[in-house]
C-alpha cells in the first residue's frame, strides 16, 4: 500500500468532503477605471491576463505596471488566492486559475479580464494543492459549465459559487503535491536542458557558417546580377478584405494569414523589406517558399536559376549586418535599390552546393533536437495530467481517490532526479 492510500484509508474512511466555492470564500474583481493611458510608466505591478492563463502558480518576478494613485481603492492580491481569467473566445478556455504560491512582498493587482477568489479560511487549501486541483479535469469542466455567450465567452460568478471542490485532509494534500511536483519539475527539467542543447548547436552552427562563407579570394556579384526581382507583382490585401483560404499570404516575417488564392506558383526567396526585424534580426530576413503563395509588399520576391544559389544567398544574407543597406527616416527599410547593389561572393556552384549542404545538416540536427526534447515534454506533460487526474478525482465511501503503488512507483522513477 502506498503512502497515500494508507493517508486515504486513516484519514478519508468515509470519502472526501466537498464544499461549494460559494460556502468557502468571496471573489473579487480585477482593476476597475482605468484607461489605456494608466498602463503608461505606471508606479504599481499588475499580473496580466497571460500570466494567469499561462502559469498554475503565478509569477510574481514581473514588470508589467500600472498606475495606481495614492489612496486609490483596487484589490490587490494576497498570499493563497485564486485568480480565474474571467472570459475567452472559447468556453473551454474559461476560468483557467493561476495560484498565489508565495507572498507578495508589495501591492501587486490585477487586471480587469481576471477576477480573484480568496478562501475565508486559507489553512483549508494549501496553495500548492490549489495550483494541481483548479487545473484538473474534473474542476474544468465544471467551471467550463459557468460560461456563457455567444462571440465571446464569459464566466458567471454566481454560478462559480456553486462549484464543489474537494478538500482532503491537508496530509493528504501535502502527498498529492509530492507526487504531481515532481513531474513538473522534472519537465522544467528537460525544458533547461533543450533550451541549453539549443543555444550550443546554435552557436557551432554560426561558427561554421561564418568559416564556410568567409571567402577572400572569390568574385563578388551583385544581387541583382543572380536572381530575377518580381516585386512588381506583389499585392497587398487589408485584413477586412482577405478571404480565408488554403494558400499562404507573407508579410515580412514569414506567413501572416491565409487567403483563396494566390500570386506566385514556385520556388522563391522572399527578403524583408521594411520593419523593425530588419534591424533587430530577431527572425531571419531572408527565407525561401515553395509552392502557391500571396506576397503583400513588405517582401522582396526574388526567383533563382537554381536551388543551391537561392539557399546560398539566403544563408548569406542572415549571416552579415546589413545596416549601411537599410534607410531609417521612418522605419527601417530596405529598399529595391539598395538590395540590388549587396554584394554576395560567389564561390564555384559546387562550392554552393557542398556549403548549403553541410549548414543545412546542422539545421536538421537542430531539428530532430528541437522535435525530440519537446516530444519527450510533452510526453512527461500528459503523464503529470492523467496522474493529476487519477489523484484528484475523489469518489466516495472508502475508494475516495484512485491510486495505486504503481502510480507512486513510476513517478519516483520516472522523475528520480527531482530528489
Amino acid at each position: 500500500m502506498s503512502k497515500l492510500e494508507e493517508l486515504i484509508k486513516e484519514l478519508c474512511p468515509n470519502g472526501v468532503e466537498y464544499k461549494p466555492l460559494g460556502e468557502l470564500g468571496d471573489f473579487y474583481g480585477g482593476l476597475s477605471g482605468k484607461s489605456k493611458n494608466d498602463f503608461i510608466d505606471g508606479n504599481a505591478k499588475y499580473i496580466t491576463y497571460r500570466n494567469v492563463y499561462n502559469n498554475p502558480a503565478l509569477r510574481l518576478d514581473i514588470e508589467d505596471r500600472v498606475k495606481i494613485a495614492e489612496g486609490e481603492r483596487q484589490n490587490a492580491i494576497k498570499y493563497a488566492d485564486i485568480i480565474f481569467t474571467g472570459s475567452s473566445e472559447t468556453p473551454d478556455e474559461c476560468g483557467f486559475s493561476s495560484v498565489v504560491t508565495t507572498v507578495p512582498k508589495e501591492d501587486i493587482f490585477l487586471n480587469s479580464f481576471c477576477f480573484i477568489f480568496r478562501l475565508h479560511n486559507p489553512e483549508l487549501l494549501l496553495p500548492d494543492f490549489a495550483k494541481h486541483l483548479f487545473r484538473s479535469d474534473d474542476i474544468r469542466i465544471k467551471i467550463g459549465k459557468t460560461a456563457s455567450g455567444v462571440t465571446r465567452y464569459n464566466v458567471s460568478k454566481e454560478k462559480m459559487k456553486k462549484v464543489q471542490i474537494p478538500l482532503p485532509p491537508l496530509a493528504v494534500q501535502r502527498e498529492i503535491v509530492r507526487i504531481l511536483d515532481k513531474f513538473t519539475l522534472y519537465s522544467q527539467e528537460l525544458a533547461a536542458e533543450l533550451a541549453a542543447e539549443l543555444a550550443a548547436r546554435k552557436k557551432q552552427y554560426e561558427f561554421y557558417r561564418d568559416k564556410l562563407l568567409a571567402h577572400d579570394k572569390v568574385r563578388k556579384v551583385a544581387l541583382k546580377e543572380l536572381c530575377i526581382n518580381h516585386d512588381s507583382k506583389r499585392r497587398p490585401i487589408t485584413k477586412n478584405r482577405r478571404t480565408v483560404g488554403q494558400y499562404p499570404y507573407y508579410g515580412a516575417s514569414g506567413i501572416v494569414d491565409y487567403v483563396d488564392d494566390y500570386l506566385f506558383d514556385g520556388q522563391y526567396l522572399l527578403i524583408s523589406e521594411d520593419g523593425a526585424n530588419l534591424l533587430a534580426r530577431s527572425t531571419p530576413i531572408a527565407f525561401s517558399i515553395s509552392g502557391k503563395a500571396w506576397v503583400n509588399n513588405h517582401a522582396h520576391v526574388l526567383e533563382f536559376n537554381n536551388k543551391a544559389t537561392r539557399r546560398y544567398v539566403e544563408i548569406y544574407l542572415n549571416s552579415i549586418n546589413l545596416q549601411k543597406y537599410i534607410s531609417t527616416a521612418a522605419q527601417p527599410k530596405l529598399t529595391q535599390g539598395n538590395l540590388n547593389r549587396i554584394e554576395i561572393p560567389l564561390p564555384p556552384l559546387e562550392v554552393q552546393e557542398r556549403i548549403v549542404k553541410v549548414l543545412d545538416n546542422f539545421d536538421a540536427i537542430c531539428s530532430d533536437l528541437g522535435i525530440g526534447l519537446p516530444a519527450e515534454i510533452e510526453k512527461r506533460q500528459q503523464q503529470y495530467e492523467f496522474y493529476r487526474d487519477k489523484l484528484l478525482t475523489f469518489g466516495t465511501g472508502s475508494a475516495t481517490i484512485f491510486t495505486d503503488r504503481q502510480t507512486d512507483r513510476q513517478t519516483d522513477r520516472q522523475t528520480d532526479r527531482a530528489d
